[in-house]
């Protein structure tokens, strides 16, 4: 900070506990949206990681527990289509690719509702949900 305490554009403001400020979680909401909307096209989920690495580090504790769980689901969720897609070729793929959409889902809406508790998802590290 400067010395007239105004923040620099960029810079993360520490906030003291009991301010009342809730941090602003639009832009990790907007990557669960993107997860999402990948259903429908394809690309928004590369856009939502760079989003996710982007804005890691620059929160609280538990937002930034949100977005090392976003940057998890993409990579988890790319090894798992790899695998699910070269699956198809024996038939087996195609049920896994359907499984693969139902946990996209849960982790977005798990996601959604942490962000709306204002709490880290539960956990973060799990393949699973």
């Amino acid at each position: 900070m400067r010395q007239d305490e105004t923040p620099i554009e960029g810079e993360v403001v520490k906030e003291e506990k009991g301010s009342g400020k809730a941090p602003d979680t639009t832009m990790a909401m907007v990557v669960y949206a993107l997860y999402l909307a990948s259903f429908v096209l394809g690309f928004t989920s590369l856009i939502g990681v760079v989003i996710a690495y982007v804005y890691k580090g620059k929160g609280p504790e538990w937002l930034d527990e949100h977005y090392r769980y976003q940057i998890r689901t993409f990579w988890m969720g790319f090894l798992y289509a790899a695998v699910f897609s070269l699956l198809t070729f024996i038939l087996i793929g195609f049920p896994l690719l359907v499984a693969l959409a139902v946990w996209l889902i849960i982790r977005c809406v798990k996601g959604f509702k942490g962000l709306q508790e204002t709490r880290a998802p539960s956990n973060v590290n799990t393949w699973l949900f």
